[in-house]
């Protein structure tokens, strides 16, 4: 796998384009999914969704970590580098797709948002996550099945987001307006946290595995 990886970044023209395209049907795939399940659960209250939310950010936030420090170190990266290149492709990018994007999605929607920062509100639990991911992947690096997992996660993450700290009159008459929030929330962030952002730090020198 990690040849498989290095031959695609390294001989093709436009690897971040690639791997975009790439990831976008699997990604409007979560959309769906998060559509499926906002439907479902539209009655549950501010509070429910809340939890729901601070459950699915820390073990995205856990899987982001493993990815992309996962992929510094496939690319030998080490010391210090590692913590900070996982800490902030974890739980930086994560803050931006499951709160940011739909942050701002629910507002050109017309609704009601509070702005709440989960690695400061849930401290005690994000970061720790954080930093188990990072410890994990820097002994025993692995990318693609937390990769899935963190595209679904993420999508599920801005869903409840959306519900736990947004208000609007009806979801249900904004459904496919959400699953472009969804899409675009989790997208360009997620491919960025995992591929783009640990393969800004790498040497040519260092990828020769």
């Amino acid at each position: 796998m990690r040849q498989i990886f290095r031959m695609r970044v390294h001989n093709t023209p436009n690897p971040i384009s690639k791997e975009l395209l790439r990831h976008a049907p699997f990604t409007a795939f979560g959309a769906i999914t998060g559509i499926g399940i906002m439907f479902l659960t539209i009655p549950l209250s501010p509070n429910t969704s809340g939890r729901i939310f601070y459950t699915l950010h820390p073990i995205h936030v856990l899987l982001s970590a493993l990815v992309t420090t996962g992929m510094y170190r496939l690319y030998k990266g080490k010391g210090v580098s590692v913590f900070l290149i996982g800490y902030i492709g974890s739980v930086g990018i994560a803050t931006i797709s499951d709160i940011l994007f739909p942050y701002l999605g629910g507002i050109l929607l017309g609704a009601e948002m509070e702005f709440h920062l989960g690695f400061i509100e849930k401290w005690w639990l994000v970061n720790p996550l954080a930093v188990l991911g990072i410890a994990i992947a820097y002994w025993k690096p692995t990318t693609k099945c937390p990769h899935a997992g963190h595209v679904l996660l993420s999508t599920w993450a801005s869903l409840f987001y959306l519900t736990a700290f947004g208000s609007a009159t009806n979801w249900s008459l904004l459904l496919p307006a959400l699953f472009f929030i969804l899409f675009f929330s989790v997208w360009f962030p997620c491919c960025l946290s995992d591929i783009i952002f640990p393969l800004l730090f790498v040497r040519e020198s260092n990828s020769k595995l």
